[in-house]
């Protein structure tokens, strides 16, 4: 009797095995293959023939000194790692009405030994991004200029967001300010199923888009 039971649970899992182990996910695979290839292997988007990232996760764009370019569009800060690491998504875990989060000063030693204030308090991130905007010091910031996302891999910014850049990214490459804030809109993405969220900009795909005109 034990031994029959024994064979039976043997053979029960070699066939779920083969089916649900081997069969199916061979299945979903070829079904994506065929019908979702590009959202299936990644997303991913190229340039000149050299693939560049993907429109899935957000990534910087700095100088060699770590420093935010002008001519691109800069995307949301990121908490993953140094910025948008794939492989250490997650965010501070801080609240809304952190103190830590809302002090306009949190004392904070540099690598050098100086101490200065951290950079990534919400007044600091605010005080930078209308620096490197050229935006008067009462002019409202967009929520998601200044605070990371749960995943720190967002790729995606607000519409208000990418209109406060665009004059800085136009002077930057010596284009028409109308020209920028057009290619803005027509890489605008709706909300999804029409309620879900707002309304936003992917920072690569605009990015690109900007590198080929």
């Amino acid at each position: 009797m034990v031994r029959r039971q024994l064979l039976t649970a043997l053979k029960v899992t070699l066939v779920l095995t083969v089916c649900l182990g081997v069969i199916y996910p061979l299945l979903t695979w070829g079904v994506a293959q065929v019908v979702f290839s590009y959202q299936a292997n990644g997303s991913m988007v190229a340039y000149r023939g050299k693939v560049v990232g993907s429109s899935l996760i957000g990534q910087e764009f700095l100088d060699n000194k770590g420093n935010p370019l002008p001519q691109y569009f800069q995307p949301r800060p990121s908490l993953a790692g140094s910025g948008y690491d794939p492989t250490k998504s997650g965010a501070s875990n801080l609240g809304p009405s952190s103190p830590s989060l809302l002090a306009r000063c949190l004392p904070q030693k540099a690598p050098d030994g100086t101490t200065g204030c951290d950079p990534n308090t919400v007044p600091q991130r605010v005080a930078a991004y209308r620096s490197f905007n050229h935006l008067g010091p009462g002019t409202p910031v967009p929520v998601d200029a200044v605070t990371a996302s749960g995943s720190g891999l967002d790729p995606d910014i607000s519409v208000a967001n990418a209109l406060d850049q665009a004059p800085r990214v136009a002077a930057a490459r010596d284009l028409p300010a109308a020209q920028v804030v057009a290619l803005v809109d027509s890489h605008i993405r709706n909300r999804a199923w029409g309620f879900l969220g707002e309304n936003t900009v992917n920072v690569v795909d605009l990015n690109l888009a900007l590198d080929r005109l």
